[in-house]
């Protein structure tokens, strides 16, 4: 089973996220800001984050880059879960040290599909 944080402002996504992912024997944690899944990241120790872009106060790239760069939580890989759909986003958020990224909406078997690729 695998551990999963959700960082995302949406109650909505949240929804849909955990629901694919419980569905399929996952272990869920929520946050609903860059700054409290920052938090629950060093706590947890989850094996994969999937990072919302557009938050309000530490967004999902400062929130990535602080995960990825920090000794103790640079091991958990980032998924990037946007409705940013540019080049530049995904090359700014490879930059913050993400290892996958995905735009809204996504399926259930894009998710799934990407979690096994990053975790391994």
């Amino acid at each position: 089973m695998t551990k999963i944080l959700i960082i995302d402002d949406s109650p909505t996504e949240i929804h849909k996220l955990r629901n694919m992912l419980t569905k399929n024997g996952h272990n869920v944690l929520v946050a609903d800001s860059g700054e409290s899944g920052v938090m629950l990241a060093k706590r947890e120790m989850p094996d994969v984050v999937l990072m919302d872009i557009v938050m309000p106060g530490m967004n999902g790239f400062q929130a990535t880059r602080q995960l990825t760069k920090t000794k103790e939580t640079s091991h958990i890989p980032v998924i990037i879960v946007t409705t940013k759909d540019q080049e530049t986003d995904r090359m700014w958020g490879s930059r913050q040290g993400a290892k996958a990224y995905l735009t809204k909406p996504v399926t259930e078997k894009q998710l799934l599909t990407t979690i096994e690729q990053v975790v391994g």
